[in-house]
C-alpha cells in the first residue's frame, strides 16, 4: 500500500484558507497565517504546504 504525499501549493498571499480540496470529503474550512521568516504553513488536517511564492526555493 503507498501513501500518497502531501499536496504542496505556491501562493501569493500571506493568509491561506484551506478545505481539504475534496468537496464533502475534504475537511473544515481553516485560514492559516504564512510566517514571513519561513514563508510556509501546513494544514493540520490534511497535511497540504503552503508556500508564499517569495520563499519557494527557500522551503
Amino acid at each position: 500500500m503507498t501513501i500518497q504525499a502531501p499536496e504542496t501549493k505556491i501562493v501569493d498571499t500571506y493568509r491561506v484558507a484551506c478545505d481539504g480540496g475534496e468537496g464533502a470529503l475534504g475537511h473544515p474550512r481553516v485560514w492559516l497565517q504564512i510566517p514571513r521568516d519561513t514563508g510556509w504553513v501546513e494544514c493540520g488536517y490534511c497535511d497540504c504546504k503552503f508556500i508564499h511564492k517569495d520563499h519557494q526555493t527557500s522551503a
